[in-house]
């Protein structure tokens, strides 16, 4: 099988995967990604898989593969969001920080919104509304229709009115 066919079958079970993963089949959807990841691994194969696992509260596990989608590529972003945002969910705040602000500033994510909105929970949960609110702030900068960051900045501007 050449590279090309490879990455071609990977991509449709990877497709598999996150299809499973919404429809709540979490176990098969594990089982795709894996399959996928043997076949051609890929920053977001690992990423997913990660996601996928925190949907079951596996987030040691869901880490695991952040980093092993971060070794693959450097430049996605997304695994830098998500293993901060599992460590918000550990109550490790502190340590989110430095993963949020390497997602923000990765260059290959769509989704520059999440590291914004989810630094902004961690402030806002130490108690910093000012720099929560900058963070909320640059949430809706990058994606004006994110609505949790938009519920979370009117929270707090109506907190200080």
């Amino acid at each position: 099988m050449t590279e090309e066919e490879a990455k071609k079958i990977a991509q449709e079970i990877f497709s598999k995967a996150y299809d499973l993963q919404m429809a709540g089949e979490l176990e098969d959807a594990i089982e795709q990604y894996k399959r996928s990841i043997e076949i051609y691994p890929t920053a977001e194969a690992h990423t997913f898989l990660g996601w996928t696992y925190s949907f079951q509260g596996r987030y040691d596990e869901a880490i695991q593969e952040c980093r092993r989608a971060i070794k693959i590529d450097p430049d996605f972003g997304n695994p830098y969001n998500d293993i901060g945002a599992y460590l918000i969910e550990r109550g490790k705040l502190d340590e989110a920080i430095p993963w949020f602000q390497k997602a923000m500033t990765a260059k290959r994510y769509d989704n520059y919104c999440y590291p914004h909105y989810n630094l902004g929970r961690v402030y806002e949960q130490k108690g910093n509304w000012l720099e929560a609110l900058k963070c909320y702030e640059a949430s809706l900068k990058a994606n004006s229709n994110y609505t949790l960051a938009r519920k979370a900045l009117n929270r707090l501007k109506a907190l200080f009115n």
